[in-house]
């Protein structure tokens, strides 16, 4: 099974947001999907206790499965929620253990400062092997200013970003059924699926 660290230092940056849309995206496309918390609130584990049975498998670490769906042979994913402020020994033993790393930033002074230096502490860590870092634009949309600043402060690490996730209340409307946008019926959900393809074109690229 592979397996992908969703990662940033600052509380509040949409970690768990985007892990368990990740997670429930995977789960949609046909993939077997395990859903790892490691956040002391779990937060993710929660809001798969949550998730009604009809919908994809999700496997939770330290929960019960829930959800219904096919299993088609695949290896599939672990998605990694990570608690905020992981630096240090903890990220470097993480970082091994992971196929890749999705960094979730908003495109705000505080969360880009914060971000820095885990990009610098991240990229150490992996050496050679940065090109399994993918940062991923939280609520924004990529023709505003605002991401234009978040690519100008990313271009010093050499880091594009994969996608836009754009500001939008079907991520926590979802989340309090235990649902994602991949839930959702098609026509509420499209634009956000269509910003989504991205994330997993870069996954199928990891080794």
């Amino acid at each position: 099974m592979q397996s992908v660290l969703v990662a940033n230092p600052k509380g509040g940056a949409g970690k768990t947001t985007f892990a368990v849309n990740l997670a429930a995206g995977l789960a949609a496309r046909g993939a077997k999907v395990a859903l790892c918390d490691l956040d002391r609130q779990r937060s993710a584990l929660q809001w798969l206790g949550l998730r009604p049975p009809a919908l994809p498998v999700i496997a939770g670490v330290g929960a019960e499965v829930r959800g219904a769906g096919s299993r088609d042979g695949r290896d599939g994913w672990m998605v990694v929620d990570s608690p905020a402020g992981l630096h240090g020994k903890n990220l470097a033993h993480a970082v091994k253990l992971v196929t890749g790393v999705l960094v979730p930033v908003q495109p705000s002074l505080f969360d880009m400062a914060a971000t820095g230096e885990f990009l610098t502490s991240l990229m150490d860590v992996l050496g050679k092997k940065r090109r399994s870092i993918g940062i991923i634009g939280m609520r924004v949309d990529p023709r505003t200013r605002a991401a234009a600043t978040l690519e100008a402060f990313l271009n010093q690490f050499e880091l594009p970003v994969i996608t836009y996730l754009r500001d939008t209340q079907l991520y926590p409307n979802s989340a309090f059924a235990g649902q994602s946008v991949f839930d959702a019926p098609e026509y509420i959900a499209a634009r956000e699926i269509r910003q989504w393809e991205p994330v997993f074109d870069w996954m199928d690229t990891l080794e």
